[in-house]
């Protein structure tokens, strides 16, 4: 795991990159959270959706909803990148417009939007 820093207009990001899932569960998701916090001083973390486990996408594990929670609590705000487009569950479309309208957790296409996400949220 690589974790980047940036930093724009006062505002500290990690852009978290590699090959390995490193989201398996909420435990290990609230573990990266710390690291990044502990390692930049970064409240805002843009992630690789491969690294998250396919668990979070299936809304009936509750996965997803814990780790909105635990980084609500913590005060972490997260942008996920990927493709979205296979996925079919209306419930789970619905999360993500839902999440994409609030102020803490995105789902986008690129990383680049990702990073401009967490930038423009206050």
């Amino acid at each position: 795991m690589k974790i980047e820093h940036l930093k724009d207009n006062g505002i500290d990001i990690a852009v978290v990159s590699g090959e390995e899932m490193i989201i398996a569960d909420a435990q290990s998701a609230l573990d990266l959270a710390m690291t990044v916090k502990y390692e930049t001083g970064a409240g805002r973390i843009v992630i690789d959706k491969n690294m998250i486990s396919g668990d979070f996408f299936i809304l009936s594990t509750g996965m997803a909803g814990e780790i909105l929670q635990k980084f609500i609590n913590y005060h972490v705000k997260m942008a996920v990148y990927g493709d979205y487009s296979h996925y079919t569950s209306k419930p789970l479309k619905d999360f993500i417009y839902e999440s994409n309208c609030g102020q803490d957790f995105f789902f986008v296409s690129s990383k680049e939007e990702a990073i401009q996400k967490l930038i423009e949220t206050q």
